[in-house]
């Protein structure tokens, strides 16, 4: 059976009150809201002792975490696990028998960029495509004016060479970004920032999937509405069918089955 965790040890350092967290089958997902997810990335960049990561948890991440126990170590190396997804956030807070609360990691990238403006925070972006990252980059900044977005590299779709590596680390480092975000795509950006978050200077990574896509204006996010429904995955669907139409049909079903049957293990005394 799979327990209910113990806040992660490196939250409960710092003024701020750590989140509780569930296990949902096997990922780690704090049960946290946005304003609570800004002031700790603040207290992180304000401390700049270390790097700390953010993973933006979903369904999709939470079936990895089952499926692969590399990933579900990767995941369990996250300072911070964020509900993305609604269905894990509610699976999660059933868990710890309290209110559901999910975080959207495009909600909460154009929360930090806000907060930027008036703190005077960086950004600096990595992943996706150059297009995605320069359409994002200028209606993010035409949006929060005053937004300081110090670099944003797109790598080649395959695997970089050791020198290559090491030259954007150091490029990413020379930037000096309070907050990198990291835009690969889930499980390819986790492990990224796993393999490399001891050579990164910036004091917060965040894994932020396809949120780059959705302030670049080129795919059209879900309306709240549909969110806090749980109908996400359907307008995605709706909306980018070739892409997403696997994770939908496929991964769905079985998230759902499996985490109504580790739901009712919990339950059961003993």
């Amino acid at each position: 059976m799979l327990n209910i965790e113990s806040p992660t040890p490196s939250l409960m350092k710092g003024s701020c009150v750590s989140p509780p967290s569930a296990e949902v089958l096997g990922a780690p997902v704090h049960v946290v809201d946005l304003p609570q997810v800004l002031r700790m990335m603040e207290e992180w960049i304000e401390e700049r002792d270390r790097p700390r990561w953010i993973a933006v948890t979903g369904s999709h991440g939470a079936l990895e975490a089952y499926k692969r126990p590399d990933f579900r170590t990767v995941l369990h190396s996250a300072e911070l696990s964020i509900p993305d997804g609604m269905w894990a956030a509610r699976v999660a807070a059933k868990k710890l028998a309290c209110q559901t609360r999910q975080v959207r990691g495009a909600d909460l990238l154009a929360a930090f960029c806000n907060l930027s403006c008036s703190k005077g925070y960086s950004s600096y972006f990595f992943g996706d495509t150059e297009e995605t990252l320069a359409l994002a980059s200028q209606r993010l900044q035409s949006q929060y004016l005053g937004l300081r977005i110090v670099g944003a590299y797109s790598p080649p779709f395959r695997a970089l060479t050791a020198e290559e590596d090491a030259q954007v680390v150091a490029e990413i480092n020379r930037a000096n970004p309070d907050v990198l975000w990291v835009a690969l795509g889930l499980p390819k950006q986790e492990n990224w920032i796993f393999a490399h978050r001891g050579q990164l200077r910036a004091p917060v990574i965040v894994a932020i999937g396809a949120a780059l896509k959705f302030h670049s204006g080129r795919v059209k996010p879900a309306p709240a509405w549909a969110s806090r429904l749980g109908f996400e995955w359907l307008w995605r669907v709706f909306h980018e069918p070739r892409r997403t139409w696997h994770r939908a049909f496929v991964c769905g079903p079985q998230f759902a089955a499996l985490s109504l049957w580790e739901l009712a293990r919990h339950r059961k005394p003993g």
